[in-house]
């Protein structure tokens, strides 16, 4: 019978490529799930905190779901694989002295130390950039919490001769994982919520298409639209878009010779943290537009300025 091949770590005990990969892909979930958990706090405390020094605000929803998704598949394959490896370590004892077991151990302890030097600097040079806020704290924290509490599982159970304590590891750091995804959950809301905002998103995108067809159509023909089929145009192909979720179209209303309305019906509510602040300039110089929201129906009001929206086809009198 052909054996499979095996290399000698200078023991009775032979390590085996079951043994290697074993290891291998324990050690690559662990490191997934502990960046995940890591990414999915920091987002949770982005949101929870946004940075009013920040210069653009990022989508940190997109980063809790990616986040989650790592955490609900790679952590349970990893407690998986430490329980296989746990109950071979059990039936032949002498495997935790096989090379891969300890290669990859103290490959852990090295990178969690490593976290944890980097966090250490990190914060003595926010010190010293004069950002100690309670949002980088907690960042702080979670680094220091995360990385520490790796950093001494792998430490003790590489000096254990037996097998390791799986059960209280297991059971503390599966607890930490749920609580984050649960807090993932809280303060991003459920995938059904962020269905309905995606909604709202694409609805408020097509109002700032529409807009700007417009102002287009204002600059071209001095007046505004009477409609919004007036905007249709067989040459560029532009025809005025509808609300994604039921299809109606959009409610228009002229006001006066400069002034619209634009109305939608939303689902869900702009993010608070944006609303009642103001968003960074943009490089190119446009102005400011406010689309935040509430739920239901909701009516932009705009008022062309003729002074910055100058019509091309108008030449100055001389």
């Amino acid at each position: 019978m052909q054996q499979s091949p095996s290399f000698s770590t200078g023991s009775t005990v032979r390590t085996t490529p079951k043994d290697v990969f074993l290891h291998l892909l324990a050690i690559i979930t662990l490191y997934m799930s502990v960046s995940a958990i890591i990414m999915l706090l920091f987002s949770c405390i982005n949101l929870l905190m946004p940075d009013p020094l920040a210069f653009y605000y990022s989508d940190e929803t997109d980063a809790i779901r990616i986040s989650t998704a790592i955490l609900i598949v790679g952590f349970p394959v990893y407690l998986v694989l430490m329980r296989l490896i746990n109950r071979d370590t059990a039936a032949e004892p002498g495997k935790t002295a096989i090379g891969a077991r300890k290669w990859l151990m103290y490959l852990t302890i090295f990178l969690s130390a490593i976290l944890i030097i980097i966090d250490a600097i990190t914060l003595l040079y926010n010190f010293l950039n004069g950002e100690l806020t309670l949002r980088f704290f907690l960042k702080v924290l979670v680094v220091l919490i995360v990385a520490g509490a790796v950093f001494g599982f792998y430490i003790k159970e590489a000096r254990r001769s037996g097998m390791m304590n799986l059960k209280v590891w297991a059971y503390g750091s599966s607890a930490a994982v749920l609580l984050s995804i649960v807090a993932g959950f809280l303060v991003a809301g459920s995938p059904w919520h962020q269905r309905a905002v995606r909604f709202d998103e694409q609805r408020v995108n097509h109002l700032q298409t529409i807009q700007n067809e417009t102002v287009s159509f204002w600059q071209r023909k001095e007046r505004l639209p009477e409609n919004l089929d007036e905007l249709t145009d067989s040459i560029s192909g532009f025809k005025a878009p509808v609300d994604p979720d039921t299809g109606k179209p959009y409610k228009y209303r002229v006001q006066d010779k400069l002034s619209f309305s634009l109305c939608a019906d939303f689902k869900t509510e702009s993010r608070k943290d944006l609303q009642g602040k103001r968003t960074p300039a943009s490089l190119f110089g446009e102005p400011d537009q406010n689309w935040t929201h509430g739920i239901g129906s909701v009516c932009f009001e705009r008022t062309i300025d003729p002074a910055l929206y100058k019509n091309p086809n108008v030449k100055p009198v001389r």
